[in-house]
């Protein structure tokens, strides 16, 4: 039996997903989907103070950056305790998970022999890899195929939905102060949802940029899904934008579940696409 130590919230989803979920002994504090992986132990967590707003947290992880500084915290007590044969982690984003580096470190430092596996997509197409891969790890090859049908199935049931409407131009804020376009695999998100994305690439980081940028990209929707936020938390921050006047006037603004469906490269990136369809599509 295989001991996973899961330090993404997105694979932590995935492999619970395709059958993996009993193997899973450690994951991070961020780690919520499904429900169950709330019962596994904690072994990373944030070096970020609780209750800043976007700008103080911005600020914070600039300072971060530039001291060096992790944002994240390994226990490695609680690492050794496990008896890892796999640990998954991340090389994508200093902000978003511990860096391959520090578990690499960490391992050495403890004498643990684990597999380190680093899952770093870029695109949709590689976030569905990395299901594939997790599948291969862990022997759960026939699952993750499975899965990784349903997830395309769904997804080209969207693009017919929506072929040969008009496209609006949508503007997604990654985050909101300061406001940041999103890279990734969003900007496809937004194109297979019936949109065209204005600001940010796709396959790039996020990118900050200004509020002059926003209104010159002349966005007929704005869809405000900020990086960590559920729902009521995207919610809030809208209306904190509406209420600042810093977006064009008159467009239409709404708040998605960033962290359920947009910012972790897992299973339900596809609910992401089907709800920004209906939102730009909404059924006759």
């Amino acid at each position: 039996m295989s001991r996973i130590v899961s330090l993404l919230p997105a694979t932590t989803e995935i492999l619970f997903a395709i059958g993996a979920g009993g193997d899973v002994v450690g994951v991070t504090f961020e780690c919520d989907f499904p429900e169950e992986a709330r019962s596994r132990t904690v072994v990373s967590t944030s070096a970020m103070p609780e209750g800043l707003t976007p700008r103080e947290i911005d600020d914070f992880v600039a300072a971060a950056m530039t001291r060096g500084d992790d944002l994240y915290h390994l226990d490695e007590g609680a690492l050794a305790g496990l008896d890892a044969s796999l640990v998954v982690t991340q090389d994508l984003c200093a902000v978003c998970a511990v860096d391959v580096s520090v578990v690499d470190d960490a391992l050495a430092h403890l004498g643990c022999t684990a597999e380190v596996l680093t899952i770093d997509p870029h695109t949709f197409a590689e976030v569905l890899d990395s299901i594939h891969t997790l599948g291969t790890a862990t022997g759960h090859v026939a699952e993750a195929a499975v899965l990784v049908r349903d997830i395309e199935a769904r997804r080209d049931a969207v693009v017919r939905r929506v072929a040969g409407r008009p496209r609006p131009r949508v503007l997604l804020l990654e985050w909101t102060d300061p406001p940041f376009a999103p890279g990734h695999w969003i900007p496809e998100m937004v194109e297979m949802a019936g949109g065209s994305p204005v600001l940010g690439s796709a396959g790039e980081k996020s990118v900050r940029v200004t509020w002059e940028a926003v209104h010159a990209s002349q966005p007929e929707v704005v869809v405000v899904a900020p990086c960590g936020y559920d729902l009521a938390g995207a919610q809030a921050l809208a209306d904190e934008l509406v209420g600042s006047g810093v977006l064009p006037d008159g467009v239409p603004v709404h708040a998605v579940d960033a962290n359920a469906s947009w910012a972790r490269p897992g299973t339900r990136l596809v609910d992401g696409v089907e709800a920004l369809a209906e939102i730009l599509h909404p059924p006759v």
